[in-house]
Protein backbone atom coordinates (compact mmCIF):
# COMPACT_ATOMS: atom_id res chain seq x y z
CA UNK A 1 0.00 0.00 0.00
CA UNK A 2 0.92 3.53 -0.90
CA UNK A 3 0.14 6.36 1.13
CA UNK A 4 -3.32 8.27 -0.47
CA UNK A 5 -3.27 12.10 0.24
CA UNK A 6 -6.80 13.15 -1.68
CA UNK A 7 -9.92 11.48 -2.89
CA UNK A 8 -8.41 11.50 -6.68
CA UNK A 9 -5.94 9.57 -5.26
CA UNK A 10 -7.38 6.39 -3.34
CA UNK A 11 -10.45 6.48 -6.77
CA UNK A 12 -7.02 5.96 -9.09
CA UNK A 13 -5.76 3.47 -6.42
CA UNK A 14 -5.68 -0.31 -6.79
CA UNK A 15 -5.54 -1.37 -3.41
CA UNK A 16 -8.93 -2.95 -1.53
CA UNK A 17 -8.13 -1.34 1.62
CA UNK A 18 -7.00 2.09 2.78
CA UNK A 19 -5.13 2.91 6.38
CA UNK A 20 -6.39 5.05 9.06
CA UNK A 21 -3.38 7.33 8.53
CA UNK A 22 -4.98 7.48 4.53
CA UNK A 23 -8.69 8.38 5.43
CA UNK A 24 -6.86 11.25 8.08
CA UNK A 25 -4.79 13.09 5.54
CA UNK A 26 -7.70 12.63 2.67
CA UNK A 27 -10.38 14.14 5.54
CA UNK A 28 -7.57 16.31 6.45
CA UNK A 29 -8.69 15.38 9.84
CA UNK A 30 -6.53 13.70 13.27
CA UNK A 31 -5.99 10.06 12.78
CA UNK A 32 -7.86 9.78 16.40
CA UNK A 33 -10.92 11.66 15.40
CA UNK A 34 -11.38 9.29 12.18
CA UNK A 35 -10.71 6.13 14.60
CA UNK A 36 -13.59 7.47 16.92
CA UNK A 37 -15.73 8.14 13.89
CA UNK A 38 -14.97 4.65 12.49
CA UNK A 39 -15.61 3.53 16.25
CA UNK A 40 -18.95 4.95 15.86
CA UNK A 41 -20.17 3.53 12.29
CA UNK A 42 -19.97 6.30 10.56
CA UNK A 43 -16.95 5.24 8.42
CA UNK A 44 -17.20 1.66 7.51
CA UNK A 45 -14.36 -0.16 8.57
CA UNK A 46 -12.73 -4.32 8.91
CA UNK A 47 -10.53 -5.57 11.82
CA UNK A 48 -7.71 -7.55 10.77
CA UNK A 49 -5.52 -8.30 14.26
CA UNK A 50 -4.95 -5.16 15.26
CA UNK A 51 -5.27 -3.10 12.30
CA UNK A 52 -7.85 -1.11 11.21
CA UNK A 53 -8.60 -1.00 7.55
CA UNK A 54 -11.04 1.17 5.87
CA UNK A 55 -12.74 -0.33 2.68
CA UNK A 56 -11.64 1.97 -0.45
CA UNK A 57 -14.88 1.54 -2.54
CA UNK A 58 -17.45 1.56 1.05
CA UNK A 59 -15.35 4.85 1.92
CA UNK A 60 -15.45 6.36 -1.45
CA UNK A 61 -19.30 5.54 -1.39
CA UNK A 62 -19.78 8.55 1.15
CA UNK A 63 -18.97 10.74 -1.14
CA UNK A 64 -20.99 9.99 -3.87
CA UNK A 65 -23.83 12.43 -5.22
CA UNK A 66 -27.25 10.92 -5.58
CA UNK A 67 -28.05 10.57 -9.29
CA UNK A 68 -24.02 11.71 -10.51
CA UNK A 69 -23.65 8.47 -12.37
Amino acid sequence: MSAIATLDEARASKDAVLTVADVSRILGLNPRTVSEEIRQGGIPSIRVGRRILVPRERFLALFQVEGSR
